[in-house]
Order: structure tokens, then sequence, then C-alpha cells
């Protein structure tokens, strides 16, 4: 609803429909407020900051195997310190494989090169909690190049781990299990088709 309104404000020239795509911005506020903590005034701000057509943001998230085949993974702090695969947002005048790369190496101290996009999924479609806006993220598999563990203003640890011995405190807002089972799956096997959906 917040997208319909927010291109319905960037295009339409006539003050009737202007006034019906503001009013339905208001609603949209009201309804994200009634099933969220969220303070309303923050989610206005959040809407008035979008402008534009609406498209969905880009995220990035690595799977960087070691020689045992074990899988990186990152406390991120800003999820209450919950383990997730590295990485985040894709940046503008980056490619999504070049975002990974700087995100991998942000976060965990590990240069890699991405070798192969496994997955590229709908994160509404994810099974992952709600949020504001509309995400897609792409997860690739990635080689390790080097570097040492290291912390960031992100992350508060770096760990590799085999598969039977994921963390369960994952942030299921970035990384669900499945994602790390596919990932997995795609090192094991780089003749995998990308996965989508």
């Amino acid at each position: 609803m917040q997208a319909l309104a927010q291109t319905g404000l960037a295009f339409s020239k006539d003050p009737y429909d202007l006034d019906r795509y503001a009013a339905l911005r208001r609603l949209s506020v009201r309804i994200m407020a009634e099933h969220t903590a969220a303070r309303r005034e923050r989610i206005e701000e959040l809407f008035d900051d979008e402008t534009g057509y609406a498209t969905p943001k880009v995220g990035v998230r690595g799977a960087v195997f070691d020689a045992s085949g074990r899988i990186l993974m990152v406390r991120e702090v800003v999820d209450e310190n919950r383990w997730t695969l590295p990485g985040g947002w894709a940046d503008v005048n980056q490619t999504p494989a070049q975002s990974v790369v700087r995100e991998v190496f942000e976060e965990s101290g590990y240069r890699v090169r991405a070798v192969k996009l496994a997955g590229v999924w709908d994160r509404a479609r994810q099974q992952q909690p709600p949020m504001a806006f509309s995400v897609i993220r792409m997860f690739f598999v990635c080689a390790l190049e080097g570097g040492e563990p290291a912390t960031s203003l992100e992350t508060s640890e770096v760990g590799w781990f085999a598969e039977t011995d994921i963390p369960v405190d994952l942030s299921l807002r970035r990384t669900l299990p499945h994602h790390i089972n596919r990932m997995f799956a795609h090192w094991r096997n780089p003749a995998l088709a990308t996965e989508f959906d």
C-alpha cells in the first residue's frame, strides 16, 4: 500500500489524485503502527523519505567456505547479537558481487571473491519477520582469498561452522536455516541452477 502511494505521489499530476495518494500513505502508516511496536512518527519519517517509483531494496549475503567445508558466519550486533551469513545492503555504483565482497570483508575481515549467484529470494516469501519495505536478497557462494578474522562496528564475533553445527541463535531477519542449507548444497554442487522465487 505504501509503495502504491509513493509511486502515485511521484507521478500523478491531478491534485485530487495527489490527495488520494497522500491519504493512502497516511492509512499505510496507521496500519503499520497498529501492527508493529514502531512509533507512528518514525513510520511517517521512513515513508516520507521514500520518493519516486517504489522499487525493492537489494541485500547481499556471502556464503564463504574454508578448506574443511565450514561456512563463515558473523554475529551482527544490530540484531541482538545473533549469527548470520555476512552481508548487508548493496551499494549504489557497485555491482551486487562487489557489494558482497565488500560486506564480507567489512563484517569478518576476510577477503573473498564471488564465484556464484546461488539464490535470489524475495524476503517476504521466505517466512521472515515483516519489514517496512520490499527486499530482494542475493546469496553468493564466495571463494576465500585471504584475510584474518576481525570484528567491526556491525559484528561482535566471527566463526566457522560445519553444516551440522550451525548456531541456533540465528538472525532470522537476515538468514534462515533454509538459506544456509541451500548454500551448502550449491557449494557441494556448483552446477546447481541459481534459485529464485
